[in-house]
C-alpha cells in the first residue's frame, strides 16, 4: 500500500499529471490523493506508511486526575456505584459522568464490561406523598457483644423521606422493648397516619387463636394510627426498611464486635444521625433524608406510660358494666361496657383505672394470686400533651 501511494504521488510530482487524473488511475478520491501529497511532503516515504485509525483525542476520555480520584473513591468505598462517586467527585470541583466512571471501572478491571444493569427510567418508585404518612417498622439482629451475646434492633423508617425514626437495641425481641422503642419514636417525631409491619407476634395478635390485642396494636389504637400488615412471605412490601437493614450491615456492623449494649447504642445513634443528616440517598435525588423529612403538621401525641408488673392486670368490662378480678365482681358502670380496664391489685384494695380516670377503689376480699388473662404486656395512659 505504501508503494502504491508513492507511485500515485510521483505521478503528480514527477510526471506532472493532474490530481483528478492520477486519483482516477489509482482508484481513490482527489481528497485522498491530496492527503497523500501532504503526508509525503511532511514525512517523505515514511509518511506514506499505514497509520492507526484511532483518533488522537477522544471527547469521552476521562482526565487522568479525575480517573485517579474515581478509583481512589471506589477503593475506599467498595459499595459506591457510579452515581454516588459522580456526586462525591463533583463536590470537590472535579467533573465526571456516570458513563465515564463506568468505563474507568472497566479499564481498571473492577467490573466486567457489558454486565451493567440499567434502571428503567419510566419506572417510578412507590412512596407516600408526605412525611409521617406511613412508617415502616421491623426487627433486625446481628449485633454481637464481646460477652458472646447478640442484640436485636427495632428499626423504623419514614416511607416518604427514608428518615430513620427508630434504631433501638434490645436483648431480646420482647413486646415491652419493642413498644418502648415505638413510644420513643412517637415522642420524638410525632404520630404518623399509618404504621406498616410484618406479622410478628410482638407487632400484632390478629392471627392468634383466638385473636387478641397486643400492646403494639393498642398503642396504635390509642393514638389513632392505622396498623397495616404485610402479606405472609412478602418481604418486598417493607422494602424500604429492608434497604435500611442492608445499609446498616454494610456501613455499621461490618462484622465488628461491640463491648457493651450502652456503647453499641451510642455508636448506632451516631451512625443514624449521619445517615439522616449527611449521607445522600440516590432514591431522593442525592438529597439527605433530613432534607426530605419536613412534616407539615405534627399530630398530638398520647404520652405512653406503661403499667407493668405483677400488681397490674387488665380486664374487659362486661356488657353490664362489671369487671371480674381476684374472685370479685365490681361494677364500674354500664356506660363503660366493652372498654379495657387496668386494675392495680394491692394488698388491701383494688383500684380500677380506665386511662387516667380512677373509677373505683374497693377493699380486696381475697388474698390469692391474680393472673392477667389478656396478653397486653401493660396499659396505656391517655394523658395528652402537645408534641
Amino acid at each position: 500500500m505504501a508503494e502504491q501511494r508513492y507511485k500515485a504521488v510521483l505521478a503528480v510530482i514527477a510526471d506532472g499529471r493532474p490530481v483528478s487524473e492520477a486519483a482516477q488511475a489509482w482508484g481513490v478520491s482527489r481528497q485522498t490523493l491530496h492527503a497523500w501529497l501532504v503526508r509525503y511532503e511532511e514525512g517523505g516515504l515514511e509518511g506514506l506508511a499505514d497509520r492507526s485509525r484511532r483518533p488522537g483525542r477522544s471527547l469521552h476520555q476521562m482526565d487522568a486526575v479525575v480517573e485517579v480520584a474515581v478509583l481512589e473513591a471506589r477503593r475506599t468505598h467498595p459499595r459506591w456505584g457510579p452515581r454516588r462517586i459522580v456526586f462525591e467527585i463533583n463536590k470537590v470541583g472535579l467533573v465526571a459522568s456516570e458513563s465515564g466512571v463506568y468505563r474507568a471501572f472497566c479499564r481498571a478491571g473492577l467490573i466486567e464490561p457489558g454486565r451493567r444493569s440499567r434502571r428503567v427510567r419510566e419506572w417510578k418508585r412507590w412512596e407516600r406523598g408526605e412525611p409521617n404518612e406511613l412508617w415502616q417498622f421491623d426487627v433486625v439482629g446481628g449485633f454481637g457483644l464481646t460477652d458472646g451475646s447478640m442484640l436485636k434492633c427495632l428499626t423504623g423508617v419514614d416511607d416518604h423521606s427514608r428518615f430513620c425514626i427508630s434504631a433501638t437495641l434490645m436483648r431480646r425481641e420482647r413486646t415491652q422493648a419493642v413498644c418502648d422503642g415505638l413510644a420513643a419514636s412517637l415522642r420524638a417525631h410525632g404520630v404518623p397516619q399509618h404504621i406498616l409491619t410484618d406479622n410478628g407476634k410482638v407487632f400484632t395478635g390478629r392471627f392468634h387463636q383466638p385473636p387478641v390485642e397486643v400492646l403494639f396494636d393498642r398503642i396504635c389504637r390509642e393514638n389513632g394510627i392505622e396498623h397495616l400488615l404485610t402479606k405472609p412471605r412478602s418481604p418486598t412490601t417493607t422494602g424500604k426498611i429492608e434497604r435500611l437493614h442492608r445499609s446498616l450491615r454494610d456501613e455499621f456492623l461490618t462484622g465488628r464486635i461491640l463491648p457493651s449494649r450502652r456503647q453499641a447504642q451510642a455508636e448506632l445513634d451516631a451512625w443514624v444521625d449521619s445517615y439522616n443528616r449527611d449521607r445522600p440517598h440516590q432514591s431522593l435525588g442525592m438529597d439527605t433524608p433530613q432534607q426530605r423529612y419536613q412534616p407539615l403538621t405534627r399530630r398530638e401525641v398520647a404520652v405512653i406510660a406503661q403499667r407493668t408488673g405483677p400488681d397490674w392486670v387488665t380486664r374487659k368490662v362486661s356488657t353490664v358494666g362489671v369487671v371480674c378480678v381476684s374472685w370479685q365482681q365490681v361494677s364500674v358502670g354500664r356506660h363503660r361496657a366493652g372498654e379495657r380496664c387496668d386494675i392495680h391489685v394491692g394488698e388491701e384494695v383494688l383500684q380500677f383505672w380506665i386511662g387516667n380516670d380512677l373509677l373505683r377503689t374497693v377493699a380486696r376480699q381475697s388474698k390469692g394470686p391474680v393472673r392477667n388473662k389478656r396478653p397486653l404486656g401493660g396499659a396505656l395512659s391517655k394523658t395528652k400533651q402537645a408534641d
